[in-house]
């Protein structure tokens, strides 16, 4: 159906607790990147929050291809969402007395970050609540909690930045609203070690960089070394390596994305042109 009619009842638990977990791969010209990646870290989220809808791995992957084709569409974001469903018995808090579904939709390609914003590069704002803690939400399973995420947001709006980034209560730098973080230092290239989905863009980031010959590194960083950092970008699907200019009141290089930061954005996208890790979309299914 068109997305503008998809519904989801007010009475399931995925609306009324946030209890769902979702995944979302895109497509560049006809073809899903890392699609097997998105396919993996969302069954590893189902399994996590113990959601079990009766779609197969392999109908769920039929159900992408059709959302995209249906939608005719060559370059897309797609959504695959487990929720928990509403009770079966009215008003129980019994989990196993729900049904758990599975919901599924392409849209045409986002950028969290607008193209014309990364190229003169993002100015973000740290935001002054923390991160809620890994033990009580792990952060790699992707999930809508976002309340904290949203008040970085809240934060940067107020400053008339382009979006943020939440440190931990230790001032420890996590993820931001969306996407992942890396900051540059002296040609070395690292990325938080906590508070932060495995995103597969970052982990495309860190492949990147063994190939290119840069020393990458998933490891503690400080606000700091955030703000001491000689650049700073940003990775998602939803937009790619995103470089940043600006955070708070440091501007970094000339308030210019910076020249590491601009070869793995090529390279990200130059992996795409070249086919790797693409899965044609089935169009006749």
């Amino acid at each position: 159906m068109p997305v503008a009619e998809a519904s989801v009842s007010p009475l399931d638990w995925a609306f009324t607790r946030s209890d769902v977990v979702y995944d979302v791969v895109h497509v560049f010209e006809n073809g899903f990147f890392r699609l097997v990646d998105h396919l993996d870290r969302f069954e590893a989220s189902m399994r996590a929050r113990r959601l079990a809808p009766p779609e197969t791995r392999e109908e769920m992957a039929a159900i992408l291809h059709r959302c995209v084709a249906l939608a005719g569409l060559r370059d897309s974001y797609v959504a695959m969402v487990a929720l928990r469903g509403r009770p079966r018995i009215a008003g129980s808090r019994r989990i196993e007395d729900c049904d758990n579904h599975f919901m599924a939709y392409a849209v045409p390609w986002i950028d969290v970050i607008p193209k014309d914003v990364q190229a003169r590069g993002a100015h973000l704002w740290v935001a002054s609540r923390p991160r809620v803690p890994d033990a009580s939400v792990d952060p790699t399973v992707k999930n809508y909690q976002w309340s904290d995420l949203t008040s970085g947001l809240f934060e940067a709006q107020d400053h008339g930045a382009d979006s943020a980034i939440v440190c931990d209560e230790a001032g420890f730098v996590t993820e931001g609203p969306g996407f992942n973080v890396f900051v540059v230092k002296d040609g070395d290239v690292r990325t938080p070690d906590r508070g932060s989905l495995h995103g597969i863009t970052r982990r495309t980031v860190l492949e990147l960089c063994g190939a290119m010959s840069l020393k990458a590194s998933v490891a503690p960083i400080h606000r700091d070394d955030l703000e001491g950092a000689d650049e700073v970008f940003l990775a998602t699907t939803a937009g790619g390596v995103m470089p940043a200019s600006r955070v708070n009141g440091t501007i970094y290089g000339n308030d210019r994305p910076g020249p590491i930061s601009l070869r793995i954005k090529e390279a990200y996208w130059q992996m795409h042109r070249d086919g790797l890790h693409r899965t044609e979309v089935i169009r006749d299914m």
